[in-house]
């Protein structure tokens, strides 16, 4: 007998981060197919390989009840693009870890979406999941993520590390890392 996992979804004040549906696809391939989208990822995606890391993350949150979810504008865009947790699979030399991320398509971009959204995810993650700590990371040329990194009150790690994904000697292979404990996130917060 399968076990039901409770799936999680969260609500901010003007954003929804819920469970992927079919008709996220169409915009998250187009997202997935932006130059300006993917500038700090080694390529763009196809519609096929879209789709198929749609239904990955979708899967992901079937199983463990959180994820990397679908962020809506509510009640004005159904699909902006996603933000949450992940358990990267692949080695990492602070793994195993849970990582905050989100990927937003520019028409959105430079409205705090992606700071709230992933506000909402932290809270999730040490309040509801009790992690000690969550980790982020980029290519040390995306200082846009960066910033939303340190607008969650996150810190730079002193190390840089070559991201094992990005081919070797490519121009985004060295990534920055930024974590947040859970005693940090208390603190910020008024609730230590």
């Amino acid at each position: 007998m399968r076990v039901m996992t409770q799936i999680y979804e969260l609500e901010t004040e003007r954003l929804r981060l819920r469970q992927w549906r079919e008709s996220d696809k169409e915009s998250f391939a187009q997202l997935n197919g932006s130059e300006r989208v993917m500038a700090y990822f080694p390529r763009t995606l196809s519609v096929a390989q879209s789709n198929e890391l749609a239904e990955k993350i979708a899967d992901g949150i079937a199983c463990n009840g959180w994820g990397f979810w679908a962020v809506e504008v509510k009640h004005k865009h159904p699909f902006i693009g996603f933000v949450g947790l992940n358990r990267p699979r692949y080695e990492l030399p602070f793994g195993p870890c849970v990582e905050i991320g989100w990927r937003l398509d520019a028409p959105y971009w430079g409205n705090g979406y992606a700071t709230e959204a992933a506000s909402a995810a932290i809270a999730f993650a040490f309040q509801t999941l009790k992690l000690e700590k969550v980790v982020s990371f980029t290519a040390l040329v995306n200082v846009r993520s960066q910033a939303v990194m340190r607008r969650l009150e996150m810190v730079r790690a002193p190390k840089t590390f070559l991201h094992p994904n990005v081919p070797a000697g490519h121009e985004l292979q060295a990534h920055c890392l930024y974590e947040l404990s859970q005693e940090r996130w208390l603190s910020s917060q008024g609730l230590d």
